[in-house]
């Protein structure tokens, strides 16, 4: 592991590709929360800081940066990995990815 690797890892930024990304944020945290369901998946404990953030500072785009970069890095690793098993998925059954 490499020392940028170590360091995502210790923020909370990285996890490795194979393995899902736990959830941190129970179930009646984003009920608490009151997030849509659609939005309640394994980046959402890094949402509901997000959106407490945007409400205190009456949504101005350039006060939650960090809390925005941090949840739509989230979503973006989430999508690789989805991406990922799918074309597992194909390659099972022996067909092309699409491009």
């Amino acid at each position: 592991m490499t020392l940028v690797d170590t360091v995502k890892e210790s923020v909370g930024l990285g996890h490795a590709a194979e393995a899902a990304p736990k959830i941190t944020a129970t179930r009646e945290e984003m009920s608490a929360a009151r997030l849509p369901l659609a939005y309640r998946d394994s980046c959402a404990h890094l949402l509901i800081p997000l959106n407490k953030c945007r409400f205190d500072n009456f949504y101005l785009p350039w006060r939650c940066e960090d809390e925005r970069h941090g949840y739509e890095k989230c979503q973006y690793e989430e999508f690789k990995v989805r991406v990922k098993k799918m074309d597992e998925l194909r390659a099972e059954k022996g067909g092309a990815r699409s491009n």
